[in-house]
């Protein structure tokens, strides 16, 4: 991504009172410079291409370096968007004092440092920063070493040193206990869920090594809690205790609520956990469970008109996937049609990934529904931008469900045209998915007319796909859209519909025996 792609994305994920504090700022030079024309380019021109963007901005800045003014405006973005973060996070706002602290003591103001190191020390206790509370008690014990010492006994240096290492010994465990808590997601994600009880012993040593430092700490440090219970539900989804990995969710959410002052405004980390917690419900279809944890996020309040729609946002989709899971389309449009006005009428100013993540699913609802060509517009405005979006996750397969649209449609000259250009994305450095390559086979070639024809040639397929239910790889993609759904749906000639409501019946039939 170049420096100007970046400068676009991140304008357009900006909330509006970023924006506001960006206009402010520059209000008060009452002067029009060349970064103002630039962000007012990038900011009319939502929807369009960098190269059409730059190409508008050319025409109003003549005087400029390009590259200069890009380099600036983002830095001048981002010193705004960090002074706001000071206002409504302990995190930023701890760091901000203990620099102002530093330029009191150069300043030779070294009363008003130590007293600001203090109240440093002071809060970063009061919300668990351990980072902040070492770094504050180190400064402090650096200048009173330049300054020999001043009012400070032996007893008193002491208790000072002895603060510092008790944080640093919190920051070790906690360390210890995140890189544990990594290597469990990553064995997840590349090996997928224990199956057998060898692999289940293989994660013993994670187990152990886990609980022994949450005993060593007990329940009354915050940090070391949420990641144990994130840890303990992540390891029991792995081997299928999901009632017990449920009720590590329930305790999670618990011990936010509980701590409710160590919250940033807008709480933006609970709001992550409880997104994490229903995707994790989703992914082993317990949607009974998903409920609770959405009406969590619908009680969450905040000042802030941007991070309650992006919470919305969170709820809306969770509410349809167990409707798009089990191929329910009609009760999946009509959710939408309940949501037009608070999600799609705010499309705009939802986050890119958001707007990519909306616009996919939406289609898909057109799709289920064989309103082939409102699938097609919706989806089209992702696929336009595509630059914009490009280096998303969730892009791809976009690609391939704008494919299926237009398999549907008939555009058999657009699918090549595509198909080609995927390929070629393909040929570069990104690793390609198996189901991507069978997939663009599959749309390029001539079905047979005869039942029993088709039949053999779906089971030919079924072989192939069996294969990609175990590969983890491959479920990246598969739990987003089942592709694998469509491809039956279109061989033996029934609905998508159909086909998904019955693998899901049988995925929780599984899930229940495990």
């Amino acid at each position: 991504m170049t420096k100007f792609e970046a400068l676009i994305n991140l304008i357009h994920s900006m909330s509006q009172a970023e924006k506001k504090a960006f206009t402010s700022k520059v209000c008060k030079k009452k002067v029009t410079t060349e970064y103002v024309l630039l962000y007012n380019a990038i900011e009319e021109g939502a929807g369009q291409t960098p190269s059409e963007i730059r190409s508008s901005y050319s025409i109003r800045g003549k005087s400029a370096n390009f590259e200069t003014t890009v380099k600036y405006l983002m830095s001048l973005l981002l010193d705004i968007l960090l002074d706001l973060r000071k206002e409504q996070d302990s995190f930023y706002s701890l760091f901000n004092k203990i620099l102002k602290a530093r330029v009191l003591f150069e300043k030779s103001l070294f009363e008003e440092s130590f007293e600001l190191l203090h109240n440093v020390k002071r809060q970063a206790t009061k919300f668990e920063n351990y980072y902040a509370l070492l770094l504050a008690g180190r400064i402090e014990l650096e200048y009173l070493l330049i300054l020999n010492f001043p009012d400070t006994d032996e007893k008193t240096l002491l208790k000072k040193q002895f603060d510092v290492n008790e944080s640093l010994k919190y920051l070790r465990k906690i360390n210890e206990q995140s890189s544990l808590y990594e290597i469990l997601k990553h064995r997840i994600a590349t090996k997928g869920y224990a199956r057998s009880q060898k692999e289940k012993d293989e994660l013993n040593d994670l187990v152990y090594s886990e609980l022994s430092i949450v005993a060593s700490f007990g329940p009354e440090n915050f940090e070391i809690s949420k990641l144990h219970q994130l840890f303990q539900s992540n390891y029991l989804i792995s081997v299928g205790d999901y009632e017990s990995a449920l009720r590590s969710y329930a305790e999670l959410n618990n011990l936010f609520e509980q701590n409710k002052h160590l919250w940033s405004s807008p709480p933006v980390y609970y709001v992550q956990s409880l997104e994490g917690v229903l995707e994790s419900l989703r992914s082993i279809r317990n949607y009974e469970s998903m409920p609770h944890f959405i009406n969590q996020l619908k009680k969450i309040e905040s000042n802030s008109i941007d991070f309650d729609l992006h919470v919305q946002c969170i709820v809306y989709l969770y509410e349809l996937f167990p409707l798009l899971d089990k191929g329910n389309y009609l009760a999946a449009a009509q959710h939408m049609e309940d949501n037009r006005t608070n999600i799609y009428n705010n499309f705009q100013s939802l986050s890119l990934a958001r707007q990519a993540e909306i616009s996919l699913y939406t289609a898909l609802i057109h799709f289920g529904n064989k309103q082939y060509s409102k699938a097609y517009k919706f989806l089209s405005q992702i696929i336009i931008r595509g630059k914009n979006y490009y280096y998303l996750p969730l892009y791809r397969t976009i690609r391939l469900v704008n494919l299926m649209i237009l398999y549907k449609l008939g555009d058999f000259e657009l699918i090549h045209y595509e198909i080609r250009s995927i390929k070629r994305d393909l040929s570069g450095s990104v690793k390609g998915y198996k189901i991507e390559k069978i997939f663009l086979k599959f749309l390029l070639r001539e079905l047979p007319s005869s039942y029993r024809k088709r039949e053999l040639l779906w089971e030919k397929y079924n072989a192939d796909f069996s294969a990609l239910q175990h590969d983890v790889y491959e479920q990246q993609v598969l739990h987003i859209f089942d592709f694998t759904a469509w491809v039956e749906a279109i061989i033996k000639k029934v609905s998508l519909s159909e086909i998904i409501a019955g693998r899901n019946s049988q995925a929780q039939v599984s899930s229940a025996q495990v």
